[in-house]
């Protein structure tokens, strides 16, 4: 059971997820959360390092894609001035918006990873609907209230995760 909620990777940010290592794995559908993952929740305009990092994924031909659990005009609000395609009302932990988004974008599971910031919705989604999951750290510290409760019970999750998989860590890239 504590396996469902185990990342297959652990990165300290978003960005360090390069191009180069989603071609190395096969990777052509990145599917990401939003608040804390992709954008701050409190800043949704987004950063200079996010539109790099966009671009170099077109580049490569890689498509980037949000699943949200946010409303349609939350999430709309945040990515429409970026131009990215999204899936609201994912409904993670349940698989539906992950299995949404790689029917839509005509990928394999083998070709689609899930990145976000929470083991209790993002990696428990991701392993559910067999797609990798990639746990990154939080963009900053505070989150919406509404996820002060899961962040709680995560904090569990992971020391149980650590004692059960002492390798388990967060590093720079897309480790082997």
């Amino acid at each position: 059971m504590l396996g469902q909620f185990k990342p297959t990777w652990m990165v300290s940010a978003i960005y360090n997820i390069t191009p180069t290592e989603l071609n190395k794995r096969g990777i052509k559908l990145v599917l990401t959360d939003l608040d804390n993952t992709l954008i701050a929740w409190n800043n949704p305009s987004g950063t200079i390092a996010l539109k790099n990092w966009m671009q170099e994924l077109e580049k490569a031909d890689i498509q980037l894609v949000v699943v949200s659990n946010n409303s349609k005009r939350r999430v709309g609000q945040a990515v429409g001035p970026l131009g990215l395609p999204f899936v609201c009302r994912a409904l993670k932990p349940l698989p539906f918006g992950i299995n949404k988004a790689v029917r839509n974008w005509k990928a394999t599971k083998a070709e689609t990873i899930m990145i976000g910031d929470q083991l209790l919705t993002d990696v428990l989604a991701a392993n559910s609907s067999h797609v990798r999951s990639v746990l990154v750290k939080p963009i900053i510290k505070t989150d919406a209230w509404v996820t002060w409760f899961n962040r709680f019970v995560e904090r569990y999750v992971m020391k149980m995760l650590v004692k059960k998989y002492p390798k388990l860590t967060f590093r720079e890239d897309l480790y082997d």
